[in-house]
């Protein structure tokens, strides 16, 4: 049963991400990697599936994480909000949340997500290609969860995210494992570390360390 619903939902995703004909061309200069297609907001409902706590343990990331009671934190490709709303939980009331997206029908999502869960400590955030539109030295954290690996512009949205970041800020990418042939993602929805370490460090960034407490993920910290 569990190998016919992660098989069912790898289907799925391939789906809705390839559904609009999106061409697979651009690579990185760095790193070489192909850059995927972002997934369209029509596969929502696939980010919120029920399953998604068995094969990801989300819940385990943000335990990792250490997020201490009002921090400021950004998620960076929000979506619907299946993280979003675990963020604002863990940075409490005199914390806050920045939730940022590039598609408008996603940032209408997730508003409707914090009005019924009646979360209040979370702003929404209308991002671009290649702007995130985050304050600067404001982010104790910036979190991006499967969603590096689709940036359009990589090389300029971390050029914009590192002026956020605090001095002592972390930025985190919680992305599938390249590393891992059997994680059933399609290949360009994966990165390795060797990648991420490539590409970011080219912008300044410092590798931290690698976070492995999650079945099909890894947790790749680095630092401004």
């Amino acid at each position: 049963m569990r190998a016919a619903l992660v098989a069912a939902a790898a289907v799925a995703l391939g789906s809705w991400l390839y559904a609009a004909g999106a061409a697979i061309e651009d690579r990185h200069p760095v790193s070489g990697r192909i850059i995927a297609p972002v997934m369209g907001y029509e596969g929502a409902e696939w980010l919120d599936r029920p399953e998604r706590e068995f094969e990801e343990q989300p819940s385990k990331a943000i335990k990792a994480l250490g997020i201490k009671p009002g921090q400021v934190v950004a998620d960076v490709g929000a979506g619907s909000g299946y993280y979003t709303v675990r963020l604002a939980k863990q940075v409490g009331p005199d914390g806050r949340v920045y939730a940022t997206d590039v598609q408008p029908e996603m940032i209408v999502l997730l508003q409707r997500r914090l009005e019924r869960e009646r979360i209040e400590n979370v702003e929404l955030v209308q991002a671009t290609e290649t702007n995130p539109r985050l304050p600067e030295g404001q982010f104790d954290l910036i979190l991006m969860v499967d969603v590096y690996h689709e940036l359009a512009q990589p090389q300029e949205v971390l050029r914009r995210l590192r002026p956020a970041l605090k001095s002592d800020g972390r930025l985190v990418l919680i992305e599938y494992r390249k590393e891992s042939a059997w994680v059933p993602i399609r290949e360009e929805h994966k990165m390795s570390v060797k990648e991420a370490r490539m590409e970011l460090e080219a912008e300044g960034y410092r590798f931290d360390r690698v976070i492995d407490v999650l079945p099909w993920q890894h947790i790749l910290v680095f630092r401004p």
